[in-house]
């Protein structure tokens, strides 16, 4: 399966073109190398994929041509995470849980 393909499916990210950009500026590295779009992804290849200033290091653990949501991080196992304050494997499903993963910030509901 192709790397854009791959990560649109694993829903690592949102959108092939948006995939497709990322490998095309070298944001993504296939075992420790740049990696095109097109690139063959197979089981075992360690995914490092660089979101700003965070980096995202995935080890693939299956390929499949399509998916549901649930079943989608099955694909990957994730390796590490750095400078994100969320645990490791989960992603932001919303601002609110910007908000709700900083330690300091408390959520209080007035009821008018």
């Amino acid at each position: 399966m192709r790397l854009d393909k791959y990560l649109k499916v694993s829903r690592i990210i949102k959108r092939r073109t948006v995939a497709n950009e990322a490998c095309d500026n070298a944001h993504i590295t296939v075992n420790g190398r740049p990696a095109k779009a097109s690139y063959d992804v197979k089981v075992n290849d360690v995914l490092e994929i660089a979101f700003g200033s965070k980096v995202l290091r995935v080890k693939v653990t299956s390929i499949l041509d399509s998916t549901k949501k649930a079943d989608a991080a099955q694909m990957y196992e994730v390796l590490s995470s750095n400078g994100s304050r969320l645990p490791l494997g989960r992603r932001l499903l919303c601002f609110s849980d910007i908000i709700l993963s900083f330690p300091a910030y408390t959520y209080s509901k007035t009821i008018r």
